[in-house]
């Protein structure tokens, strides 16, 4: 029986493109665009996994993309990256108040801060989360499953864990959780996955428990 939901962020309930961030960025970069990717990628594992702060992350990404703009444009152009994913955030809605949800994600104090002010309803419904920038510590890694199993105080085999990345999954199911892999081009198929796992997701169920 499912007793609770843990949700990845990026790309399961927040698209993420950072092509977006390069296209604001590369006006101010040394190189182009592909050579940019290959720059920052490093840095952005560290930053995420906690062995940088803010303001190195900041410093070293500026030094290897070579950027000549302001701080403020960089800043907006890293968090300004994603897009709500509807389908998923109005699944979220239904399973709120029938299930305690919760969030596990590799991410960073600057994206969390521009999400939290961007979609604070969201959010809101979620009960605890770990974070891999704050646990220092990231997905795949059993380690920050490890944490959130102890902190979110929960039960691998009755919990479903919804990421889009099959390594998180992979991962996840080693270690009991009801893993499932998510596609936001194909939400349909997580909906008959949670189907097969005993979770009614119609609107009809929402209403019966005044969630509409």
């Amino acid at each position: 029986m499912i007793h609770a939901f843990i949700f990845d962020i990026g790309n399961v309930l927040l698209r993420f493109d950072f092509s977006r961030a390069l296209t604001r960025l590369r006006a101010h970069c040394d190189p182009g665009a592909e050579a940019v990717l290959e720059d920052w990628e490093p840095i952005k594992i560290a930053y995420e996994s906690g062995k940088i702060g803010r303001e190195e992350f900041q410093k070293q990404v500026k030094q290897a993309l070579r950027y000549t703009g302001e701080a403020p444009e960089f800043v907006s152009a890293w968090q300004e990256i994603f897009q709500e994913n509807k389908p998923m955030t109005e699944l979220v809605r239904k399973l709120h108040g029938r299930y305690p949800l919760y969030l596990l994600s590799n991410t960073s104090d600057l994206h969390m801060d521009y999400i939290f002010a961007t979609y604070p309803e969201l959010f809101g419904m979620f009960s605890g989360a770990v974070y891999s920038h704050i646990a220092r510590c990231v997905k795949p890694e059993p380690e920050i499953f490890q944490t959130a199993i102890r902190e979110l105080r929960v039960e691998p085999t009755e919990t479903v864990f919804i990421d889009d990345l099959t390594p998180n999954v992979e991962a996840a199911s080693r270690l009991g959780f009801r893993a499932i892999q998510y596609n936001p081009d194909d939400h349909t198929a997580l909906l008959a996955a949670l189907a097969r796992e005993g979770v009614e997701t119609s609107d009809d169920s929402a209403r019966d428990v005044g969630l509409t």
